[in-house]
């Protein structure tokens, strides 16, 4: 089977989400971005944002958060979710590949399991789209499934060297550390591995001044 057929496609995703919660759409956001949280500075872009967890976590210590996500089932919930508790994220659905349409820039991005879906041209364009949207200086915070994950049920799986050679200068990758993914324990049935599939998480800088 090629990486094309492999990969996600829009219409399994909204599958995914019309069939109920997916198993990335966790009661809170990911352990790996609390643990990282004091590191993430000024306004945020939540690229890939889902129903929100995330963003709504920044939001609510006081950072100016935008969350976008290619479908708008999810969008749709992230608001009501930030309507509910009172937060102001905002929310649009929009392609993650022309973050140069927005016309603004963030200091920080947070990518929680976007990289890994995409092919690998359709890496290349996620990170000139990112160059577009982060303001020099600012940071990438990226956490993607690690090829430590056995088997090939779920993402493709990412190498470090892989990471490295997509984000190259302008982009300093500062670093890379090992962590976990949390899944819904309704989808305890999937066979990652026990305490969640493992995951690679980086921080990258924009090294560049224009």
């Amino acid at each position: 089977m090629s990486e094309e057929t492999e990969l996600p496609t829009r219409a399994r995703f909204e599958d995914a989400y019309a069939a109920g919660r997916p198993p990335w759409d966790i009661d809170g956001p990911q352990p790996v971005f609390i643990e990282a949280a004091h590191r993430i500075a000024g306004s945020v872009l939540d690229a890939g944002c889902g129903t929100g967890e995330n963003a709504l976590f920044f939001a609510g210590r006081g950072h100016a958060v935008l969350g976008i996500d290619f479908l708008d089932r999810p969008i749709r919930a992230a608001k009501r979710k930030a309507e509910l508790r009172g937060l102001a994220a905002r929310f649009l659905v929009h392609d993650a590949l022309r973050l140069d349409e927005f016309g603004e820039r963030f200091d920080s991005v947070v990518d929680s399991g976007l990289f890994h879906v995409f092919s690998d041209g359709d890496r290349a364009r996620y990170v000139r789209s990112l160059r577009a949207a982060v303001n020099p200086g600012g940071r990438v915070f990226l956490a993607c499934f690690s090829d430590q994950e056995p088997g090939d049920q779920g993402p493709r799986r990412v190498t470090r060297t892989e990471i490295r050679a997509t984000f190259e200068p302008p982009w300093d990758v500062e670093s890379i550390e090992e962590a976990r993914f949390q899944t819904r324990s309704d989808h305890s049935h999937l066979a990652f591995s026990p305490g969640g599939p493992f995951a690679w998480f980086c921080v990258i800088r924009r090294m560049d001044g224009s």
